[in-house]
């Protein structure tokens, strides 16, 4: 189960994993439905094509089986991946030749990446890159509305919660609190149909505008 959390207006996920050619490509997977989640798909196949490659540079260089952890954090306009490994041994992008089957990954990287590089850690070292986004209207009203969502539940008594993925509960967390402004505006006297049936029609109105 992903580690994920909300600071500073950053969406931040933590996958552990071990480094392992099987792993390499539910972890691929993983990171692509939580692009899905973050409604980012147009940033997916790059962010596949990194992950793979992060990771499989852990199982080459650091060892079959080791711990590492994959780290996907959303600010504003860039998506950050992050590979952590407990090796200290920094990688870098050697020259590779034309028929060179090995050397290639991190060129690709930067290749796909906006930026790129490696810190060292106090377990180990991390290496880095940021997918620049190019956010319109409706990702980032997604990214506002998950801000909402894990807010609300902090705010909840969320015992009933546990053992729940953290999607099905985002779900239940939207239609309660879709009910609790239902309930906010009838009290101020408005008609709750009237306002779901103007929301319905702003949706539509910037999902045909995208």
């Amino acid at each position: 189960m992903p580690i994920s959390g909300t600071t500073d207006c950053r969406l931040r996920c933590v996958f552990p994993f071990n480094a392992a050619a099987v792993e390499v490509g539910l972890l691929r997977h993983t990171a692509a439905r939580q692009l899905a989640r973050w409604g980012m798909p147009a940033v997916a196949d790059d962010a596949e094509v990194i992950v793979t490659e992060l990771a499989t540079n852990v199982v080459k260089h650091v060892g079959d089986g080791a711990a590492a952890t994959l780290v996907l954090e959303w600010k504003s306009d860039r998506l950050r991946l992050e590979v952590h490994d407990r090796s200290p041994a920094l990688p870098s992008a050697k020259n590779a030749e034309c028929d060179d089957e090995c050397g290639r990954g991190l060129h690709l990287v930067a290749g796909l990446a906006a930026d790129w590089g490696v810190v060292l850690t106090a377990v180990g070292k991390a290496v880095w890159c940021e997918i620049p986004l190019g956010l319109g209207v409706g990702c980032r009203r997604i990214e506002r509305a998950v801000q909402v969502l894990e807010r609300y539940q902090s705010a909840e008594d969320t015992p009933r919660r546990q053992g729940r993925s953290r999607e099905a509960s985002l779900d239940e967390s939207a239609v309660e609190l879709i009910a609790d402004l239902l309930h906010w505006t009838a009290a101020r006297g408005h008609d709750p149909d009237d306002i779901l049936d103007r929301a319905q029609m702003h949706y539509e109105g910037q999902a045909d505008a995208a």
